[in-house]
């Protein structure tokens, strides 16, 4: 953030926080410390950093890179499965530090080493040498966020995120999820590091609580809806009792597992989890809470990003980050309402042959989704039948696959609902990556939380999204290629990652999935409408200045989903701005270049040899795609 503009917006902070109360004073006095501590680390580079000396090669750059991200992030380094060596010191009883001072010194790492790899001379000019430069040196840069924003903080998976406390993603949703499910606890050393990190919550949580300060004093105030999901969320985090919460469940359940323990020792170890969950992890989250609450009263009404200081230029930072695009916002919204009228007409088509005729393509899809035939029952009997239907569409893609999907992942997918304490924040469907070593599958979590919003003609879609061909092929083909620097096994990119999933959904109708299943066919249709609506309402709510209840309103009339999934959709998209655009922007960029090969080549084309090249070389810029996918035409002609 430049300095002015933070200079003043540290006095917006003495109104938020109130200046009767010493506590809160100290809290804008202390924002206005770290304003000029992680402006002054910002604006120099040379400052703080352990990667001043010349390397001998560029690989130690690469390995730098993964350890400056991971030594800040030790969750995701569990998550992923990484060793103490990979990243260079023993992170299994860490957490992170959120603080500003601490956010700074990681951007600034990043930034120098993005500079480093650019300026480093190759001797060897091969392919893949300058593909790892190219990407490494962008993805670092991705990590580092823009040299002008210093709020929001560095998120593995979507570079910068804007609010650190909202209502989807962000350490305190992030954090336990990761701990439930991907700390594995299968000895008594394990279950200590899981009671180590348990302990270390009000330090992490208290370094939130600086980061929240010192955003909210540049005037950095996320929007109500954002504000009031996070609460929600928080709210429930400490709804049971101590004993009965997942951290100490979850606990329980693994720990019983371990034969090498006694009872009395199992004992012991789930006595200390209860006191570290009401002593340290409640405490702490209820702290949280209250200052979420406090902030609720200042958040802006204003859905959009251009409404925070220097709103406009974040919002076309984003579109180039998460969009991977050049273009205008005016132009992306126009690219938006001409897929919504093609697809629409393609809806209309197969509703009129299947003898829907009243009112718009929206409406008559809102009347298929009360048909109780359409329907699981909202029950566990229901919730099990869902999830047994998606493994089998797991199972029967995947066999029809092979003749055009040379390579095939080592890792395995899982399907699994959202815990019930995220569910209400959460998408309709997500992908979680596997873990480095094996030892933990890629998963496809499912949102349950209302059972209208899965109707079944719409399910098949959401699984080729979400596993296979989708997500889990390109993230698991992605992590196998042992060969690549570890930051680009697992590169995140935005337009290339979603675009490809989507761009999966249109393949499983290609291998004929929905032959004689025009409901099915629809169900696609619309996934594919409701990404096309999305570059229509994020541009809306981020740059032409719509509501919340327009973006909310245009997507209810024109996709026909279910009302809970567009309210969680819009509020996902007000606290991410520009993430929604990725998916239908990346889709059509590989399109084209399928077309491109295709036109070229003829007779020569093979699509499974097209698909190699999408996927092996990893998760690139689409620039990298373009040049890639141009290369191997050359050598097939």
């Amino acid at each position: 953030m430049k300095l002015t503009l933070i200079s003043c917006a540290v006095i917006s902070a003495l109104t938020l926080m109130g200046c009767n109360d010493n506590k809160n004073s100290q809290a804008v006095d202390q924002a206005k410390t770290q304003t000029t501590a992680i402006t002054n680390a910002i604006a120099d580079n040379s400052k703080g950093n352990a990667n001043d000396s010349s390397p001998e090669n560029i690989n130690e750059l690469y390995i730098q890179a993964t350890q400056t991200i991971f030594k800040h992030r030790a969750l995701e380094a569990t998550m992923y499965g990484l060793s103490s060596k990979d990243v260079g010191l023993d992170f299994s009883e860490q957490l992170a530090d959120f603080s500003p001072k601490s956010e700074a010194k990681l951007r600034q790492q990043l930034a120098t080493l993005s500079k480093q790899i650019a300026a480093y001379t190759l001797s060897n000019t091969s392919s893949t040498d300058s593909d790892n430069q190219q990407v490494m040196k962008s993805i670092t840069q991705y990590f580092a966020g823009h040299e002008d924003f210093s709020i929001g903080y560095i998120d593995v998976w979507m570079g910068l995120s804007p609010f650190i406390v909202n209502q989807i993603n962000g350490p305190l949703i992030d954090i336990p999820r990761i701990m439930q499910n991907d700390q594995p606890i299968t000895n008594e050393q394990e279950a200590l590091k899981y009671i180590a990190r348990l302990g270390k919550f009000d330090q992490m949580i208290a370094s939130i609580e600086e980061k929240l300060s010192f955003d909210t004093a540049q005037n950095w105030l996320p929007p109500k809806s954002t504000v009031s999901g996070a609460i929600r969320y928080l709210s429930g985090f400490t709804n049971a009792e101590p004993k009965e919460h997942v951290f100490v469940t979850n606990f329980i359940d693994k720990v019983n597992k371990i034969s090498s323990l006694s009872a009395h020792q199992k004992k012991q170890l789930i006595t200390q989890v209860i006191e570290k969950v009401t002593t340290v992890v409640y405490p702490a989250y209820q702290s949280i809470t209250k200052m979420t609450e406090q902030l609720l009263v200042k958040a802006r009404s204003e859905a959009g990003v251009w409404a925070q200081p220097n709103g406009e230029a974040y919002y076309q930072e984003a579109i180039r980050q998460l969009g991977d695009s050049a273009l205008t916002a005016n132009e992306i919204h126009q690219i938006g309402l001409d897929e919504v009228a093609r697809i629409s007409k393609e809806m209309n088509t197969i509703l009129l042959k299947e003898g829907y005729s009243k009112g718009t393509v929206g409406a008559r899809m809102v009347a298929l989704n009360e048909e109780e035939r359409f329907l699981y029952e909202d029950s566990q009997a229901g919730r099990e039948q869902l999830l047994a239907d998606l493994n089998g569409y797991i199972s029967e893609i995947t066999q029809k696959m092979t003749p055009i999907f040379k390579t095939k992942p080592s890792y395995e997918v899982q399907v699994r609902s959202f815990p019930i304490e995220i569910q209400d924040g959460a998408p309709g469907g997500q992908y979680s990556p596997p873990a480095v070593d094996g030892s933990k599958p890629g998963i496809y979590w499912i949102n349950l939380r209302d059972m209208k919003a899965n109707p079944k003609f719409g399910l098949k879609t959401l699984t080729y999204h979400e596993a296979n061909p989708g997500h889990h092929w390109q993230v698991a083909l992605n992590m196998d290629q042992a060969s690549l620097p570890f930051l680009r096994r697992i590169a995140p990119y935005n337009a290339y990652a979603e675009g490809w999933a989507l761009y999966s959904e249109k393949v499983a109708s290609e291998l004929g999935l929905y032959e004689n299943d025009p409901f099915g066919d629809l169900g696609r249709l619309q996934a594919e409408l409701f990404r096309a609506v999305r570059l229509v309402v994020d541009t809306g709510m981020h740059h032409k200045r719509w509501t919340r209840e327009q973006a909310i309103a245009y997507m209810s009339e024109i996709t026909g989903t279910a009302e809970s999934d567009v309210v969680a959709e819009i509020e996902r998209y007000i606290t991410w701005p520009g993430q929604a655009l990725g998916y239908k922007l990346g889709m059509l960029k590989i399109l084209s270049l399928r077309e491109q090969a295709k036109t070229k080549l003829g007779d020569k084309f093979d699509l499974s040899a097209f698909h190699d090249v999408v996927l092996l070389g990893g998760a690139v810029p689409m620039s990298v795609l373009d040049r890639n996918v141009n290369k191997w035409i050359s050598s097939q002609l």
